[in-house]
């Protein structure tokens, strides 16, 4: 079964992608305009539904959740948001997989609820403590509404240019272009603040007690592998990585098969 559905969370909507039934994974997306938590997963849910449960939030901001009245967008609202969204569906255990600022966010919420998340996949991974914006990134969270904006970002994405089709853009293109109005609050300039908003204090991921796959493209321009992911890999008490060459950002796309493969290996069956 698959449903989008509203969930009411402190007052405020957030539209979540619900798929599969089984133990919950929580699949927390990427920061780049027209981003949405089904747009982002429900290609890898597919694999993983008869599995599990997946839930993927628009996280506010971004798709049709609302960044809520008063406040703006960040790494506290998010993983609150995301604590609060678990707590209102009933679901007291779960693993969470997030990629690129969602992976910030999916650590902040395991050191948060460490009695809750079992599991982190962190793809592509923003939150390394003292990690630069890289000018890559910057030129996403810029990135105007529309085809040249879509395909200029595309590019960046990926490291397989072939992928950046027309189909793909006008498809980013329509979803900026929807989610225009929200997503314009949320990283305005100097972008640098947002990046360091980002980054998670060693104390905080030291307080990850659930054991944590890392994954990164050897190629990825927008979180690269040796600022991002590898400084994690001091900080983690039970950590381990795995690096795909001739990849960029979003392992999920690149190499589809083998990120579904460890994905399922590290949740395993009935986790």
């Amino acid at each position: 079964m698959t449903a989008l559905r509203t969930v009411t969370v402190d007052g405020c909507p957030v539209h979540v992608f619900d798929s599969g039934a089984g133990p919950t994974v929580l699949m927390l997306h990427g920061s780049g305009p027209g981003t949405t938590g089904s747009g982002a997963w429900a290609t890898t849910a597919q694999a993983l539904g008869t599995s599990w449960r997946v839930l993927a939030p628009d996280q506010a901001g971004f798709g049709r959740t609302p960044v809520p009245e008063g406040a703006r967008g960040g790494l506290k609202l998010w993983t609150e948001q995301a604590a609060s969204l678990m707590d209102a569906l009933g679901v007291e255990r779960y693993a969470v997989v997030g990629h690129s600022m969602g992976g910030a966010v999916a650590l902040a919420l395991a050191a948060a609820r460490p009695e809750q998340v079992t599991r982190v996949v962190a793809v592509s991974t923003m939150g390394a403590p003292g990690a630069p914006l890289s000018a890559d990134l910057d030129a996403i969270w810029a990135a105007p509404a529309g085809p040249l904006g879509a395909r200029d970002m595309l590019r960046r994405l990926v490291h397989d240019q072939a992928l950046v089709t027309d189909p793909a853009v006008e498809a980013r293109a329509a979803a900026m272009r929807a989610g225009a109005a929200a997503y314009a609050s949320l990283f305005p300039p100097p972008r640098a603040r947002w990046a360091d908003d980002l980054a998670l204090p060693a104390r905080t991921l030291a307080a990850v007690r659930a054991p944590v796959l890392l994954v990164h493209g050897a190629e990825d321009r927008v979180t690269p592998l040796a600022a991002s992911t590898l400084p994690l890999l001091g900080h983690l008490a039970d950590v381990r990585l795995h690096v795909l060459g001739r990849c960029g950002h979003v392992p999920a796309v690149e190499h589809p098969h083998e990120f579904r493969h460890l994905l399922s290996c590290f949740l395993g069956p009935g986790r």
